[in-house]
């Protein structure tokens, strides 16, 4: 990974930031041929420096990492993560809360999860509905 970054590659979470979007719109621009990528030896996205700064001309639509409100935001320690094939279960206990979420494996190596990391959890969902058992 050392000699990918001294290459003038950035991770995907790095290259979206810098940008301005989300790495799943990075890895959406990547399939289409919007941006072009390199892998590394296990294969996770990089983005090349002359990449980002050919995007950074752009105008930006929308910039990511704005402000949420405190009450849909849980700050907590990784319990738990599962990795199953390209997704992650990832547990986040968060005082009396227990947050699972689901995302992709990329994103979990790229943030470092793991039990004992301190994480937020960013609830956004437009409803959320429960059905008892009979």
């Amino acid at each position: 990974m050392l000699k990918q970054m001294a290459a003038g590659n950035l991770t995907l979470g790095e290259a979206a930031t810098a940008l301005g979007v989300s790495p799943d719109t990075l890895r959406r621009w990547d399939r289409a041929g919007k941006l072009r990528t390199v892998r590394d030896e296990r294969n996770r996205r990089l983005v090349p420096r002359k990449e980002v700064e050919r995007l950074s001309a752009r105008p930006r639509r929308h910039r990511t990492g704005a402000a949420l409100s405190a009450r849909n935001r849980f700050t907590g320690t990784v319990r738990s993560v599962e990795v199953d094939g390209v997704m992650a279960l990832v547990e986040l206990e968060a005082g009396p809360f227990l947050v699972t979420a689901a995302i992709t494996r990329d994103a979990v190596e790229e943030m470092g999860l793991r039990p004992g990391v301190v994480a937020t959890a960013a609830v956004k969902a437009t409803s959320v509905m429960i059905e008892r058992g009979a």
